[in-house]
């Protein structure tokens, strides 16, 4: 096999960029509806296509050759990760995803009762990581307790003393219930006050979104990230986060399970979310890169289902090979670069926001040229 162009689905939500990625991929801007994600992948929601024809088919039709038997032993028929650009203008809802276990129990009662609500669109996890390309913000992750309940307390409305309370106790449960179970008829009274005493700048941000969501509250519980690009944040199961602004290459396991409990239109449930959130802290939500080969980053994290690299060439080195086997699907960030061998024998250009697949069966590949790409693998 060789390595073929890839062409990824734009998904049009709210929050997102009418600019990010369309001048990526070289099209006008700007667009007239937000573009937020570019879905690079094999996940049935959006998959993207080879030659017209899906690549969940193509993946469906020969799964060795594409995937690897190493990877079909180890995840079944299917491309276990799913690559995205991410460009958010605006705040994103405040979630989180289960674990694979937890996933495929709520799934299977989902599937058995009809009544039950669709909180589960798949039995797998959804652990993500995201490498900002420009400067990002995002929430991830529970602060200290004790530095909550300051700011909290700092806040003097008076509503918020048990929750403050809870906080000295360091009962992170109790606290984040108590705000996201918050009387629906007394929420924007509460961001209100909050708002008006002038004491958190984040809480004043978000109120501008979301004037009576209690995600607002929330938020000041987390870590307040902001990556310059190159930096990147990990959310493995039950890590509570919400993305702010800016754009990031995010790769993740191929699932679309979603709990929100706020910062959003859409439908929460709180008593699911807190089924699935581990309410521990996180001292450094950051990944910094780590070099693994010349010209070779990854920001490695701890699961089986995807890795993420990027190469960065000068045009003064050889052709750099990428550190993976497996199914491999290549996103160029700036540059023209050159991967592999296409069907006629000439390799792929690859200019910037152009993507190639290289299946398992195209064996080792490498970059030349001059560039930046990230490739999303499964770890060996």
């Amino acid at each position: 096999m060789t390595v073929y162009p890839l062409t990824g689905v734009v998904r049009d939500y709210a929050w997102g960029s009418h600019s990010v990625i369309a001048e990526l991929q070289g099209r006008p801007a700007p667009t007239e509806a937000p573009e937020a994600e570019l879905w690079l992948g094999a996940h049935p929601g959006s998959p993207s296509t080879v030659g017209g024809v899906t690549l969940d088919a193509l993946i469906a039709a020969a799964p060795a050759e594409h995937l690897g038997e190493r990877v079909v032993a180890a995840f079944g028929p299917r491309l276990p990760f799913l690559l995205k650009v991410l460009a958010a203008e605006a705040p994103l809802s405040l979630q989180a995803h289960p674990d694979l276990t937890y996933a495929r129990e709520a799934f299977a009662r989902q599937e058995a009762d009809p009544a039950l609500p669709r909180n589960y669109t798949d039995a797998n996890h959804k652990p993500e990581m995201l490498v900002a390309l420009t400067p990002f913000e995002a929430l991830c992750g529970f602060r200290s307790p004790a530095a909550a309940a300051d700011d909290i307390e700092a806040l003097g409305v008076a509503a918020l003393t048990p929750v403050a309370k809870s906080l000295r106790d360091g009962d992170l449960r109790t606290a984040v219930e108590t705000l996201l179970s918050w009387p629906e008829g007394d929420r924007r009274a509460l961001v209100e006050a909050v708002v008006a005493s002038g004491a958190s700048e984040l809480a004043s941000s978000l109120a501008k979104f979301y004037p009576a969501d209690p995600g607002v509250l929330v938020a000041l519980l987390l870590n307040h990230v902001r990556l310059e690009p190159g930096e990147a944040i990990w959310m493995p199961a039950g890590n509570l986060h919400a993305y702010l602004h800016g754009a990031g290459v995010e790769l993740m396991a191929a699932s679309d399970n979603v709990l929100r409990g706020g910062l959003t239109p859409k439908r929460v449930d709180v008593a699911e979310l807190l089924k699935v959130l581990r309410f521990e802290v996180l001292d450094d939500p950051v990944l910094r890169p780590s070099e693994v080969a010349p010209g070779v980053r990854t920001w490695p994290v701890p699961i089986s289902d995807f890795v993420l690299y990027r190469l960065d060439l000068d045009g003064t080195r050889p052709p750099v090979e990428i550190p993976a086997e497996g199914p491999r699907i290549i996103l160029a960030t700036a540059g023209d670069l050159f991967a592999g061998e296409s069907i006629d024998g000439t390799p792929i250009e690859l200019t910037r926001g152009s993507v190639a697949y290289a299946p398992a069966a195209a064996g080792r590949v490498k970059l030349a040229g001059t560039g930046q790409a990230f490739v999303a693998a499964v770890p060996a």
